[in-house]
């Protein structure tokens, strides 16, 4: 007996130690969260070996989502859930340098999926083939209009260049592509910079998710290396906002010794609510003496920012740690070993909201927000 205490207490302490080693994230009352994930359910979606595709371009039969499925938008469309998920085949040697098509995926839980067996958006002989391959269309948002015409924001990547691409669709099947987003501001000036991510800012209107209008315009926060804004009238082309020497004006970038301090990029579209927009973006942890020690290097995780809901461009309020990060064996293993959930895609659905996140540039999960019970975000480490 006495053997048996003597090795128990080591194994409790130890236990003890682990959590006691991360504290509870309070988040301020404007943001969104904490999001729980479902037991026994991520990921929801993961890559088939199984499924061909016809590419326009090889002339060939590939498996379009044979290596990887990940960093999804979502929408509603006739009361299911549909998220259009990035995949990529194998042929390819390694992050970025395969090729990129958007699948489909619709459900009635947020849970279950069904998903079609062929791409609904893909680099094709169109006039973006320039644009789009042989890297392909990564990382989709989306909204709808009131109108119910959803605008799909994604990255155009030849392997030379990534541009924000602009589609619209009426049914998230069938698309018409119109082309980098800034082709026409400043005389093309910003056609040729390096632009990813692109987020939409939206409202609720009873209980539905759609496009709003702020001082008669749209407004499309991006940016990957640092947080950017840009207006619109029609929703396909935009024009960023610079300062008087026509340089882009930073809204918020990447901060030493921060979860986000090597990139900001955004995530799903923002949300205006009574506090603010509220703009949840993915931040990349620095690898050096830069970044926050509690989080691992190059880790992305996600946090929040809120602006004025009159003026976009105005930061209110920042939170310093994330909201979310890596946590699960399934976020930490794939493509990206050093863990990532990347945020995308975020749908309001029978009063509650449902993130839906790339893990390890690997696969979808989704994790969920339920207003009436306001949690903690995930736990902070503390060393």
């Amino acid at each position: 007996m006495r053997n048996f205490t003597k090795g128990l207490l080591p194994a409790i302490l130890l236990i003890s130690m682990q959590v006691h080693a991360q504290t509870k994230n309070e988040l301020p009352d404007w943001a969104f969260g904490g999001f729980v994930r479902p037991a026994n359910v991520n990921p929801v979606i993961s890559p088939d070996t199984t499924t061909r595709f016809l590419d326009p371009m090889t002339k060939k039969m590939v498996a379009w989502e044979s290596n990887d499925t990940f960093n999804p938008a979502a929408t509603m469309k006739d009361g299911k859930i549909v998220v259009i998920y990035r995949a990529e085949d194998k042929l390819g040697r390694e992050i970025g340098m395969r090729t990129s098509r958007l699948g489909y995926a619709e459900s009635t839980d947020g849970i279950t999926f069904k998903r079609k067996k062929t791409p609904v958006f893909y680099p094709g002989d169109d006039n973006q083939k320039a644009m789009e391959w042989p890297g392909g269309c990564e990382d989709p948002r989306v909204a709808v209009t009131e109108d119910g015409t959803y605008v799909l924001i994604y990255t155009q990547w030849n392997r030379d260049k990534a541009r924000l691409g602009i589609a619209t669709s009426k049914d998230l099947v069938k698309w018409e592509k119109h082309g980098p987003a800034f082709v026409k501001a400043y005389n093309g000036k910003f056609n040729n910079i390096w632009s990813k991510s692109g987020s939409i800012v939206t409202k609720l209107v009873n209980d539905k998710q759609v496009i709003a209008k702020i001082n008669g315009k749209y407004w499309l926060y991006f940016g990957e290396a640092n947080v950017n804004v840009a207006t619109s009238t029609d929703l396909i082309n935009w024009t960023p906002l610079v300062d008087d020497k026509e340089n882009l004006i930073n809204l918020i970038s990447p901060r030493k010794g921060f979860f986000d301090s090597n990139l900001t990029e955004c995530g799903p579209p923002a949300i205006v609510t009574d506090k603010g927009i509220v703009l949840l973006y993915n931040g990349k942890n620095d690898k050096g003496a830069d970044g926050d020690l509690r989080f691992t290097p190059n880790s992305y995780c996600a946090g929040q920012v809120l602006f004025d809901k009159n003026d976009p461009s105005k930061l209110i309020s920042r939170m310093d740690v994330p909201f979310f990060r890596p946590m699960e064996p399934f976020e930490k293993s794939g493509q990206y070993v050093a863990g990532t959930v990347f945020i995308e895609g975020m749908v309001y659905f029978k009063k509650k909201w449902l993130l839906y996140y790339g893990c390890a540039d690997s696969r979808v999960g989704v994790a969920v927000f339920d207003p009436k019970l306001k949690t903690p975000g995930d736990p902070i480490p503390t060393r």
